[in-house]
């Protein structure tokens, strides 16, 4: 059986906003590092990325979004467009270094739904906030976007899309707003709190395709157990009703309690149980084929690379528990490029498990009714019951 497909390449540390910017490339650079040291890549087949082409780029990107990328890149920002600024600065080859991520989870899905790979992984991906016009959220093209435009142009008929990261996963949700043959679900901070600003329960979708946008907005402060038990009334249904052909999940792991720029408290073990679900999602409703990509995540050495070996780990078939201690070589390695104390394990050291939905509703818990808000918007739509527990 041939075996997971990880696409990653030197070159996708080019896309570098420059000194002091959340999105460091480092992170990438830590987690395989992580993964080498781990010995988790010799589960993997570890394929060289190629930029995705301008023909890819427009089946989600206006013409003229990516003459504005390239012109910015050679010295004339386009803040209209978000390019320039704290939070899209410009820099040289941001056009090839953002169609190289595209490139990154294009190669993965292909493999995986060509039947060269059961599963793929894309770490450098996951930019989900990119617009067709505009970037936006660190984003300059949404590789989830076009991988998923390009499966639907290869004959999938139907695609989930499931969003973990702590941001509202709104340029997927975009692009797709009314098509009925893609799902996406995004579980994130309440846009009232948090960038961007969208995703509430009562936005479904457009008038071809009610209910196929899936929004469930939580409160800061969220941590294991109910951010556990909303994928397990939410997602676990729906993704089993809609029956995809393939699942492309996205795993910013920002959710995280010590991550600087959300609020949610989602430590990494959660967050390792979040990937072997979606595991299990894949082989059970989408015929095994499941695409995960990175995403946000801006603690950098002691939640990204963690969280996402655990990702990696899931994906090739070995998940590793929580309690594993770090190899020392890579804490000697981090320690000595940057001065500071790492991880010990591979976990947070949490107590771990949830309160499964079908224990029953209580309407004082706050995140509860999140899960009922967004469960009466959608669900009907699916024809499913709201009210059962």
């Amino acid at each position: 059986m041939p075996k997971p497909v990880l696409l990653w390449s030197e070159e996708l540390l080019e896309y570098d906003f420059g000194a002091g910017h959340p999105m460091a490339p480092l992170r990438l650079a830590l987690t395989y590092r992580l993964l080498q040291d781990l010995g988790l890549l010799d589960s993997f087949t570890v394929q060289p990325v190629d930029a995705a082409g301008d023909d890819l780029l427009l089946r989600v990107h206006e013409a003229d979004y990516l003459t504005a990328v390239r012109a910015a890149a050679a010295g004339t920002p386009d803040p209209a467009r978000g390019l320039g600024g704290s939070d899209t600065p410009v820099f040289g080859q941001m056009h090839e270094a953002g169609a190289r991520i595209v490139g990154s989870t294009l190669g993965a899905a292909g493999a995986v739904w060509e039947g060269r790979a059961p599963r793929g992984l894309s770490l450098a991906g996951g930019m989900h906030h990119a617009m067709p016009g505009r970037a936006s959220g660190f984003c300059v093209y949404n590789d989830v976007a076009v991988t998923i435009a390009s499966l639907l142009e290869a004959g999938a008929e139907r695609v989930a899309y499931v969003d973990l990261d702590a941001h509202h996963g709104d340029g997927v949700e975009r692009a797709f707003w009314d098509d009925d043959r893609v799902l996406t679900v995004s579980v994130h901070q309440h846009p009232g709190t948090l960038f961007p600003g969208t995703g509430y329960a009562q936005d479904l979708g457009g008038p071809s395709a009610r209910g196929t946008a899936v929004n469930v907005p939580l409160p800061p402060g969220t941590g294991d157990v109910p951010w556990l038990r909303v994928l397990d009334a939410v997602v676990v249904p729906l993704v089993a009703e809609f029956e995809p052909q393939l699942l492309l999940t996205q795993h910013g792991c920002d959710a995280h309690l010590l991550d600087p720029l959300a609020e949610l408290a989602v430590s990494v073990d959660a967050q390792r149980r979040a990937a072997l679900l979606m595991a299990e999602l894949a082989d059970t409703h989408a015929g095994g084929r499941w695409v995960a990509t990175g995403g946000g995540g801006y603690d950098i050495v002691s939640v990204v690379p963690r969280a996402w070996a655990h990702l990696a780990a899931v994906v090739a078939g070995r998940p590793l528990e929580p309690d594993l201690p770090v190899p020392a070589a890579w804490r000697e390695a981090v320690g000595e490029l940057l001065g500071v104390d790492t991880p010990a394990t591979m976990g947070d050291d949490v107590a771990g498990g949830y309160r499964p939905w079908s224990g029953g509703y209580d309407p004082d818990d706050p995140v509860d009714r999140a899960i009922m808000a967004t469960r009466g918007a959608v669900f009907p739509w699916h024809g499913l019951d709201p009210q059962p527990w």
